[in-house]
């Protein structure tokens, strides 16, 4: 099965709701072609870097077809709505970690991405969804999307 076309997504650090945390988990998408450098995609900001964003982690991918089974358990909550929900900065239908494995090469317009492992969920995601486990669900449920560093020169 091929993925549906991949949605490229970035964000700024703002504030989450509920405290005085920052974050650049609210991601939207872009609509042209982005550099992909040492440190993810030109514009997009992760506010705490020593575990966000960096040579093991500059791109999160997270499959789009798990939104419908959070809204199924969490219901209609805004994030659900368009992908960007869970700090991905690619979003795609037809991969999902059942499909996906450590060492995977995908090709992103002119970069070869490498599956390096999984995302480990923060307690960002908790203000981010207003559900206090909303990390502990994600790192569970097996829903976690993957991590692959930037292309090698």
């Amino acid at each position: 099965m091929h993925p549906s076309p991949i949605v490229l997504l970035t964000g700024s650090i703002a504030p989450l709701p509920g405290g005085d945390a920052h974050s650049g988990i609210d991601k939207t998408p872009v609509t042209r072609p982005l550099a992909l450098g040492l440190e993810g995609f030109e514009g997009d900001e992760q506010a705490d870097r020593r575990v966000h964003g960096g040579v093991e982690k500059a791109v999160h991918h997270y499959p789009f077809e798990h939104y419908a089974t959070w809204r199924k358990e969490l219901g209609d909550l805004a994030p659900l709505t368009p992908p960007g929900a869970f700090g991905e900065n690619l979003s795609s239908t037809g991969l999902t970690e059942t499909t996906v494995a450590v060492g995977d090469i995908f090709r992103l317009g002119g970069a070869l991405l490498q599956v390096s492992q999984g995302r480990q969920p923060c307690w960002k995601l908790n203000l981010r969804f207003d559900v206090p486990d909303m990390a502990q669900r994600v790192q569970k449920s097996g829903r976690t999307g993957w991590y692959s560093p930037p292309p090698s020169s």
